[in-house]
């Protein structure tokens, strides 16, 4: 009787432990379907048009995946030599190697030594803890039974090698090659392999950025243990314990351009896995130009800095961090004909202020507008030679006042707009060509007269100018534009007459290869090449003689237009020459004034010109001149060249001038 109640507990015993293993078994199919079905967070890549990394993105696991025939055969023997050497032989558990192991705990009374395969290992990472209990060697044990029976040993091994955490930040093999070592795994030395392999065990520990001893010291002792399982030979082993390779310490992210990465996450932020999805994405970005581009707008920022020292010698620290802590500026370089952003600078330091004023910053445009208006009033059959009077106006109306030109404080009181010339003198009648290349206020108030107002109003919204009020103060410049945008709009003077929307991105790729290309949002025909051409040969002259000759370069033709608003709160020089546009800015971010000297004509070309002398020092076969269209013609008149057009011809000349025509068509 006594034995049956027994045998009876002990079925119920085994059958319950039975019940239990088997609703565990079943339990352990999502973990199951984790491991078989393995995708891991992958790190995203940002390229240049050369090729060149930009920067890698990540979330909370910085990795790049190795297939398996990418992992050296080496890197295979070294893993299985430390940790697990009869992997090919086991189905999961290792039933001598955890005797073992007990037998050397028990002796020495405390944990020592594990018996786990790498089966188990890679589980232990991807789904379990490592908790010491029963019930989790149990689900390990069983799930290491299942794994080897779904997957292959090698499917196994390329899932550790990928998901294992091998310090630094590195979770990987391929990522810790190319962040320790900067080499791809088919590049690497014995010693290197051993030295990545020892990390999983400390990696704090044997990470060798930190403690390089220990790191080699462990890396010694799997290639001796190759050494005597046979795996390596004796000129190996002998060559490989001398070795002491290059470790780099590297930032994870190598961003070489942190504005240029922020408006990549923002353009493709649709894309739920951007940071995750091992995207490799390609800009049109050149980082030599980025770099030139982020030289030269310090640069500028610098020699502010100087003239606001020399005008204020004894200013206390106080008042300098006021003044340079709000000054910043921001600079967009394109391809004159395919709008391909070539640089993209948001700011001074990302470091300090990650706001980026290329693309988030709306400020006034000031005279910058100017170029738009003359181009409507060529397209409307006016000429480059066409007199407009420049003298004083009063307009007997409130009108916005924030432009670079009202300096009377006590005048915008009254109901009365009385703009001025920034020389705050009068010229009388000027041509066209006089009226832009020295930037006068009032003659471009009198064309804007001439032309109607409301006709210039509705072409400047045709270009695409956002949010412009409907009053006389946008021929001023009054209302708000971010530098992208003003990179868009100059294209219409830069590439003859075709607006190009700016391109940053080129092509995204997916972890399967998949390729989508990005081409121009938006061309579109404003206006023909050769009445473009017409304001182009004044923007010529802005820089050859008038507010913009700071931008000048020796050997290279530059048209362009500074921008100055109230007070010089803002500073623009919106430049290109035939190939290569930039628009660069500076002001304050709290909209207070640069400085009481500080005009876009001072700030801003010195930085183009800067920009532009060393780009051609890296890129020689830049073009140099600007092409004439067919059907533009120049007659010189006083010494002075003036082209116009079939729709804008040229007034009658007068007794007293002095022309020479050339016909150009």
């Amino acid at each position: 009787m006594l034995k049956k109640i027994i045998m009876l507990i002990l079925g119920i015993f085994v059958a319950s432990i039975a019940i239990y293993i088997g609703v565990l078994w079943v339990d352990l199919r999502d973990d199951i379907d984790k491991i078989k079905n393995y995708h891991p967070q992958l790190a995203t890549q940002i390229f240049d048009r050369k090729n060149r990394l930009i920067s890698n993105i990540y979330d909370t696991e910085f990795r790049f995946y190795a297939h398996f025939d990418e992992i050296p055969p080496k890197m295979v023997e070294a893993l299985l030599a430390v940790e697990d050497t009869l992997y090919f032989e086991h189905g999961g558990i290792n039933y001598d190697a955890i005797l073992r192991a007990m037998i050397k705990n028990i002796k020495n009374g405390k944990y020592l030594e594990g018996g786990s395969t790498i089966t188990q290992q890679l589980i232990k990472n991807m789904v379990l803890t490592r908790d010491k209990t029963i019930s989790r060697k149990l689900k390990e044990a069983l799930l290491s039974i299942q794994i080897e029976q779904v997957l292959s040993k090698e499917e196994i091994l390329e899932r550790y090698f990928n998901q294992t955490f091998f310090g630094h930040g590195y979770y990987g093999v391929k990522t810790a090659a190319m962040g320790y070592f900067k080499k791809p795994l088919n590049r690497l030395s014995l010693k290197e392999i051993a030295m990545i392999v020892a990390l999983p065990r400390a990696p704090s520990f044997y990470d060798p950025t930190k403690n390089l001893d220990f790191s080699l010291s462990r890396a010694n002792n799997i290639i001796t243990r190759m050494y005597n399982l046979g795996w390596i030979s004796k000129e190996e082993y002998t060559k490989s314990l001398s070795e002491i390779p290059q470790v780099y310490n590297q930032t994870l992210t190598q961003n070489a351009a942190p504005y240029v990465t922020d408006e990549v996450l923002k353009q493709l932020s649709a894309i739920p896995d951007i940071k995750t999805g091992g995207y490799r994405i390609q800009l049109n970005i050149d980082l030599d130009y980025q770099k030139l581009a982020q030289e030269a707008l310090k640069f500028g920022y610098e020699n502010i800095k100087k003239r606001l020292d020399k005008n204020k010698p004894q200013a206390t620290i106080e008042e300098e961090l006021t003044q340079y802590d709000s000054l910043n500026g921001a600079m967009v370089v394109t391809d004159t004909q395919t709008g391909k952003i070539l640089a993209l600078v948001g700011g001074i330091d990302h470091s300090k202020s990650a706001f980026n004023r290329a693309t988030q910053a709306k400020r006034q445009f000031g005279s910058s507008i100017k170029p738009f208006i003359y181009q409507i009033a060529f397209d409307s059959g006016y000429s480059t030679a066409t007199a407009v009077p420049d003298v004083a106006r009063s307009f007997n109306k409130k009108y916005n006042t924030d432009t670079e030109v009202l300096n009377d404080t006590e005048e915008q009181k009254d109901e009365y707009w009385r703009p001025n010339n920034f020389s705050k003198s009068f010229k009388g009648l000027v041509t066209l060509k006089e009226a832009l290349s020295h930037s006068l206020n009032l003659a471009t108030i009198n064309l804007v007269e001439m032309v109607g107002f409301d006709k210039v109003y509705n072409q400047l919204q045709e270009y695409g100018f956002k949010n412009v009020p409907k009053d006389m103060s946008i021929i001023l410049g009054s209302f708000a534009i971010s530098p992208l945008e003003a990179a868009k709009e100059y294209s219409i003077l830069s590439n003859y007459g075709t607006m190009v929307q700016p391109t940053l991105i080129a092509s995204i790729t997916d972890k399967e290869g998949n390729t989508q290309t990005f081409e121009p949002i938006e061309i579109k025909e404003v206006t023909t090449p050769q009445q473009a051409f017409l304001t182009l040969s004044i923007l010529k002259e802005v820089v050859s003689k008038g507010t913009g000759r700071r931008a000048r370069v020796k050997g290279i033709e530059i048209a362009g237009k500074t921008g100055t608003t109230n007070n010089n709160i803002d500073g623009w020089f919106s430049g290109f020459t035939p190939s290569i546009q930039a628009i660069i800015w500076f002001g304050r971010d709290d909209n207070t004034p640069i400085g009481p000297r500080e005009s876009g004509g001072i700030v801003s070309p010195p930085v183009f010109a800067h920009f532009m002398t060393n780009v051609l020092k890296i890129d020689p076969g830049l073009k140099r001149k600007f092409d004439i269209p067919e059907g533009v013609a120049k007659k010189t008149i006083n010494g002075s060249d003036y082209y116009y057009t079939q729709t804008s011809k040229l007034p009658d000349s007068k007794p007293q001038e002095t022309i020479d025509e050339k016909l150009l068509f």
